[in-house]
């Protein structure tokens, strides 16, 4: 009785000592031969690959040989994948708060209720387009267009919307510039809100005059 009792618990020692599990991938089977080991060749394993041929100077580097540095690129993290993934549930963001939801947590510049940079920094008051100034904006005529204008006449931007030397303009004030090509009238008035200095001279120097109109009233200063 005894002597079959034995060799029913050998067989049962011999039979869980042989058995392996069907559900586990074919890395983790434990086996004396490596031949049954696989896996998967990542970067990390790259490092100590000989990567002489691929440091030669005298490669001729093409789009299908060229590739990454070895350990240069990391597999994207997918998270909320599992506890497993180590970025899962809730991704790394922590468990409640601002800064757990969905969307931006504070506004751009803003710097946890202390005084922001943009509100410490002074402010540049002599520039005309700073604080307690505004900036005058003119429609600008060209010299070019009144190279046209006759000897002795008076040009003024309503004179050049009759004789189509230019055309309409959204803003009412009106400031003459130099153009790009050569100031040829002589002998003109120009009634203008404003005028650049380079563009007086020219007028002046052929023989015209520079007049200035009221911004307001449209007539002209003494």
């Amino acid at each position: 009785m005894r002597v079959v009792l034995l060799a029913a618990l050998a067989a049962t020692a011999s039979g869980f000592s042989s058995f392996t599990p069907r559900n586990l991938p074919s890395h983790a089977v434990t086996s004396s031969s490596p031949s049954q080991l696989s896996m998967k060749l990542y970067d990390w394993k790259r490092r100590t690959a000989d990567e002489s041929a691929v440091n030669d100077l005298e490669t001729e580097w093409t789009l299908g040989s060229i590739k990454p540095a070895p350990g240069s690129r990391k597999r994207k993290q997918r998270k909320g994948r599992g506890i497993s993934a180590g970025q899962g549930a809730t991704c790394g963001f922590g468990m409640r708060g601002q800064k757990a939801r969905s969307g931006r947590p504070t506004r751009p510049g803003f710097e946890g209720g202390q005084q922001p940079l943009y509100r410490r920094l002074p402010k540049f008051t002599g520039r005309p387009t700073g604080p307690g100034h505004q900036k005058t904006e003119y429609n600008l005529i060209k010299l070019d267009d009144i190279n046209g204008c006759e000897e002795g006449s008076t040009v003024s931007f309503e004179s050049l919307i009759e004789t189509g030397a230019t055309t309409k303009a959204k803003l009412d004030i009106h400031k003459v510039v130099v153009g790009r090509e050569e100031f040829t009238a002589k002998g003109v008035t120009v009634q203008a809100h404003a005028f650049t200095k380079s563009a007086q001279e020219a007028i002046e120097g052929a023989g015209g005059k520079a007049v200035l109109l009221s911004k307001t009233t449209n007539e002209v200063l003494a």
